[in-house]
């Protein structure tokens, strides 16, 4: 901040001149109350200069901030001063404050619409002075009839409205009109008004893509468009829109309406929780009464998402709102309601019609147009993840005990998901009645089986009652049932001591045909499974080899015996899926993945798709492990294609980030971004946010920087950063997240926030035995330092950079180290010498490392192409060194050094061929500049004729073979090969070569005159 004070500067143009750099820094200043203030008292301090002009600077100052902040009202008085100070004398304004002075009657116009207590009469006859105004200052009718509409379409009078936006549309644009991204804002509001969503995207088109651009655009077309694209269907667009629209309008105070538009966004998205974090982020939103209008559009959809939130449940759930209390979801939909119905009402009762009111109501109204759109940023759940599995089939009549007794057998026979809730429905309904111990087992054996490992005494009761009903063969399969959830307890020795008895029963009981193969392989398959848990348990080679022989009993009793039998269908896969797992543990991958493939197949035939799934994912990382990522995109696509609706939210996030690791490997980075962003959304509705969650969501931001989608990633990442941690996930992982947030920031000119990110991770990488990623992260804090003006920082961490690039061997780095360094040095106050100096370092680093390079080719040509620019940058700094004070003879010394220093680095460029064609171009190019800045045309010339010869005209080689081989004696090489003259960077080469050729030849002719 300035520390200007009017009462003490010097006196006349001195002083103007700080307060005018007062206002400058007082522009740059975040939005609110703070730069209002300090507006008014900048004002107060033109005032003691008897300037008339400091005062219309300071006034149109104090405007400024107003209307770019949630003060809005208090616009009016100043503005109306300097109408009345033009009125008096307008020769005090000079040709800048005149066309603002203009221009700012359009603010007043939209101001006094968004107070209700300016009277519509009021707003009609500034309409008419507007128009009187502009007309007499040569201006076009466009602004005047765009103000015209808004003031229709606010009031809701729809014919002139229509009649305004015609004549707005028809009349010229001149410098009074608003930007161009202004305008196709405004124009595609109103095509949403009148149902017209995709012939507004249409319009917002070249905004949103940042053709056009302002202060306040593309932040209000972002937020604008996320309700038309949710009602079209273009969820995709609406996600990337919504994050990087947020993040523009997320610290801008003046822009609660679009602010309110992203709230809305998460209440019709499913995105209720994200909406309860933008709230908590600006509780002076809920009471800032600058703005009546943005403070009804945020109330308005306050009062949608609290109405939402209580739908879902619970209505007394805590949730953000105005300071001094706390408040429930309920508490505060009725209470942003009843403040938004109001302001609504102030609204029409000044325009006399009931449109504010109707629009405020129907916007509350709305129902969310989509049940779940993923954003990739983390939020916790603001209702129960639903079950996994689809509800049991609704009968149009109640059905009977015996019809939910027929469904439930039914769907148990055929092993479908909904078994256990049917026959939990089935005792439900027989709590008053009498069954028969057949329908009781059942009951009994699949409540057990929702139990789990706590589930082995209702099995024990479900054989009781399997044996009452004379059924000997299912009664010893339950009591082996019992024994296996024994061993998932933990108890394997008791589990296989459990099972003996029913297995060596059953065994005599089948080949005395006193059960059947169904009930003998239930109670096989469990004895195989126990012993299986004893493997996994870290079991050796002899019970490896007793499980494989309880398997292959499996398969030799129940193989050629399926026929229709979905059971044993199950049997055979899950046996095979059994044997795969021996496999894999013996080594054995290829058959372990073949194994895998049978019995993933085996279920899929059989109409059990949903078993398959765990088996796909084994094989998928069995054939990942084999190399085979093609058979790995399949297992995963068919796992997530065969689990369906049945799968667990873990599962699902665990095979999306697979896939997206996969298909991200073949370079698709935009599927694999879908893959993970799916990933982050089931991590979160598994309670698993802070863990998997944040790893897809670090995996969803490096595939979005993949495609150069910079604030979405930040987004993305700066979600995932606080759930990163090194115990958890790796502090690779921590500072890759951080690496790539920086190169965000960067490339969204967040310089010292970029920089912030890159020094944090650097501070970790520190530690690394391997320093090249410390170096690196170094070198990258100090270009941002750099951009974002910190130069003794910059400096500071490049110098840093170097030292390590030094101690790790890399040449490269610590060279351009150096020419950073020089760089900012020549933008201190006498660095020249210094510049020079390091500059000078940089070569002699340079030509060191080609004297050690030995015979590595390639080592040497890098390193011949980096003196060639180190020259070349030498070169332009000492020309830009040149200071315009400085005698003539002095100038003329530094630029023939200059013209050397960038000879030099043409002649490195041309022996290393085609490949540094366009670097030995430029570097012509500037010493023809140099040398027609010394005054010698000819010399000037011959470069530019060097830069056409080696593109050519038309893409093919120019002069004879003469000139050629005189061409390639010179550089001591072989001629750079030409490329097509169509290359945007030959062109651009050719333009510059042909400018600086006539340029010359004119002042050669006048030499020669």
């Amino acid at each position: 901040m300035s520390g200007f004070d009017g009462a003490a500067a010097f006196d006349g143009e001195a002083a103007f001149d700080a307060l005018r750099r007062a206002m400058a820094e007082n522009s740059e200043e975040p939005e609110g109350p703070a730069r209002n203030a300090r507006a008014e008292q900048l004002l107060a301090e033109a005032e003691k200069l008897n300037i008339p002009l400091a005062v219309i600077e300071a006034l149109g100052h104090q405007l400024k901030v107003y209307n770019y902040s949630s003060e809005k009202a208090k616009m009016f008085v100043p503005f109306a001063r300097l109408l009345r100070m033009w009125d008096e004398r307008p020769e005090d304004f000079d040709e800048y404050e005149t066309h603002s002075l203009h221009w700012v009657f359009k603010w007043m116009t939209a101001g006094m619409l968004d107070q209700p207590h300016i009277p519509l009469a009021a707003m009609e006859k500034w309409l008419g002075e507007m128009e009187h105004r502009y007309r007499l200052a040569g201006h076009s009718e466009r602004a005047v009839r765009s103000a015209e509409y808004s003031v229709a379409a606010h009031i809701g009078d729809r014919a002139r409205a229509e009649r305004a936006y015609a004549a707005w549309l028809a009349a010229d644009r001149d410098a009074m009109a608003d930007c161009h991204a202004c305008e196709l804002h405004e124009q595609g509001w109103w095509q949403v008004r009148q149902g017209r969503d995709a012939e507004a995207l249409d319009l917002w088109a070249p905004v949103l893509e940042g053709e056009f651009t302002c202060a306040h655009e593309p932040h209000a077309a972002l937020a604008s468009s996320l309700a038309p694209l949710l009602r079209l269907g273009r969820l995709e667009e609406a996600r990337a829109n919504h994050l990087r629209g947020f993040r523009l309008v997320r610290s801008m105070e003046s822009m609660r309406g679009a602010y309110a538009d992203h709230v809305e966004f998460c209440a019709l998205s499913g995105n209720e929780a994200r909406g309860l974090e933008l709230l908590a982020e600006r509780p002076a939103y809920f009471t800032d009464d600058g703005h009546p209008r943005s403070r009804l559009d945020f109330m308005a959809v306050v009062a949608l998402l609290m109405d939402r939130l209580v739908e879902l449940g619970p209505a007394d759930r805590p949730v953000p709102g105005p300071s001094g209390r706390s408040w429930t979801a309920a508490e505060l939909a009725a209470h942003a309601r009843e403040e938004a119905l109001a302001l609504a009402a102030r609204f029409d009762e000044r325009n006399g019609t009931s449109h504010v009111g109707e629009r405020a109501r129907a916007r509350m109204a709305q129902r969310p147009l989509v049940d779940r759109l993923p954003l990739g940023v983390r939020a916790a759940r603001t209702v129960p993840a639903p079950p996994p599995a689809p509800p049991a089939p609704v009968l149009a009549q109640e059905p009977d005990l015996p019809a939910l007794i027929a469904e439930a057998r039914r769907l148990s026979d055929t092993l479908q998901p909904n078994a256990v809730e049917a026959w939990a429905a089935v005792a439900r309904a027989a709590q008053d009645v009498e069954l028969d111990p057949r329908d009781r087992a059942e009951i009994a054996d699949h409540e057990a089986m929702d139990r789990g490992p706590e589930g082995a005494g209702l099995f024990e009761q479900a054989a009781e009652l399997y044996a009452q009903a004379g059924d000997p063969g299912e009664a010893l399969a339950a009591h082996a049932r019992a024994a296996y959830v024994r061993a998932l307890a933990g108890e394997i020795d008791e589990a296989l001591t459990a099972v003996a008895g029913p297995y060596d029963e059953v065994l005599a009981l089948y080949a005395a045909d006193g059960t059947g193969v169904r009930q003998t392989a239930s109670v096989v398959m469990s004895r195989a499974r126990i012993l299986m848990r004893q493997v996994q348990e870290g079991g050796g080679g002899e019970i490896l080899s007793e499980a494989e022989g309880a398997v292959r009993e499996v398969l030799a009793l129940v193989e050629g015996r399926t026929e229709d039998d979905v059971r044993l269908a199950a049997r055979v896969a899950e046996a095979q899926a059994m044997l795969a797992e021996l496999a894999a543990r013996t080594g054995d991958v290829e058959s372990a993945a073949e194994l895998f493939t049978w019995a993933a197949a085996g279920f899929v035939e059989a109409g059990l798709p949903w078993f398959a799934v765990e088996y796909e994912a084994r094989l998928a990382g069995l054939l990942h492990h084999l190399g085979d990522l093609a058979g790995t995109e399949r297992a995963l696509r068919a796992a997530l294609e065969h689990g369906g609706p049945h799968l667990e939210p873990v599962g699902r996030a665990q095979l999306r980030l697979q896939l997206a690791e996969v298909v991200g490997g073949r370079g698709l980075a935009e599927e694999a971004a879908e893959h993970a962003l799916e990933a982050a959304h089931w991590a979160d509705e598994a309670g698993e946010g802070r863990t998997l969650g944040a790893w897809a969501r670090h995996q969803l931001g490096g595939y979005l920087v993949r495609l150069g989608r910079w604030a979405e990633a930040a987004e993305v990442l700066e979600s995932a950063l606080p759930d990163l941690r090194p115990e958890t996930h790796g502090d690779g992982v921590v500072v890759q997240t951080q690496w790539w947030l920086g190169d965000c920031l960067s490339e969204l000119g967040e310089h010292r926030e970029a920089a912030e990110r890159r020094l944090q991770a650097a501070e970790i990488a520190r530690h690394w035995p391997e320093q090249h990623d410390h170096a690196t992260l170094a070198h990258l804090a100090a270009e941002s330092l750099g951009a974002a003006g910190l130069p003794t920082e910059a400096d500071r961490a490049y110098a840093r950079a170097g030292a390590l690039w030094r101690e790790i061997g890399n040449v490269h780095g610590l060279i351009r180290s150096l020419r950073a360094r020089a760089w900012l040095a020549l933008r201190a106050e006498d660095g020249a010498d210094a510049a020079r100096e390091l500059m000078a370092q940089a070569v002699q680093e340079c030509e060191a490392a080609l004297g050690d390079v030995g015979s590595d080719e390639e080592a040497r040509a890098r390193l011949v192409g980096e003196l060639g620019h180190t020259h070349r940058q030498f070169g332009d700094l000492l020309a830009r060194s040149v200071s315009e004070d400085a005698e003539d003879d002095s100038i003329r010394a530094v630029l023939e050094e200059a013209l050397t220093q960038v000879a030099e680095s043409i002649v490195l460029f041309a022996s290393l061929g085609g490949d540094a064609l366009d670097a030995r171009t430029g570097a012509e190019l500037a010493a023809g500049w140099l040398a027609g800045d010394l005054s010698r045309p000819e010399e000037a010339a011959a470069r530019a004729r060097a830069v056409l010869a080696a593109y050519g005209s038309d893409g093919s080689p120019s002069g004879d073979d003469t000139t050629e081989r005189d061409r390639r004696d010179a550089y001591g090489g072989t001629e750079p090969t030409r490329r097509d003259a169509g290359d945007a960077t030959a062109q651009a080469r050719r333009a510059e070569a042909a400018q600086m050729l006539a340029l010359m030849e004119e002042q050669m002719e006048e030499q020669q005159d």
